[in-house]
């Protein structure tokens, strides 16, 4: 039981991963409130330090929300590539009490038999 729960925790990888996309949760929640901050500095005369809190905060958000979405897709595509995510092959056995449309609402859709299928593996 123990070593289900060593198997299950997150490794170094996906713990980066997960604190680079709360940041990025975390800074796009602060835009709004951001905003409002920038519009009271602007009704109290800080016109130039309002904008900058702003375009700041957008900035900062923006980048974080990227840099997470380039973590994300390379820790899924090491995930994918390192045989550790496990994707079970489905064979032709499983598919026997499906039973395929026989019409079409598309004129260009080529049915074919059973005996014309080919698998690839």
């Amino acid at each position: 039981m123990n070593g289900w729960y060593a198997e299950r925790a997150p490794g170094r990888p996906a713990r980066a991963v997960i604190a680079v996309t709360l940041l990025a949760l975390l800074l796009v929640a602060a835009v709004p409130v951001a905003l409002l901050a920038a519009v009271v500095m602007m009704m109290l005369g800080h016109v130039a330090g309002g904008l900058a809190l702003f375009g700041g905060s957008i900035l900062a958000a923006a980048i974080a929300v990227v840099l997470a979405g380039m973590s994300g897709m390379r820790h899924l595509r090491k995930l994918l590539s390192g045989g550790s995510f496990r994707v079970v092959p489905l064979d032709g056995s499983q598919y026997t009490g499906v039973a395929e449309p026989k019409g079409s609402d598309f004129t260009d859709v080529v049915q074919l038999d059973r005996s014309q299928y080919t698998e690839v593996r």
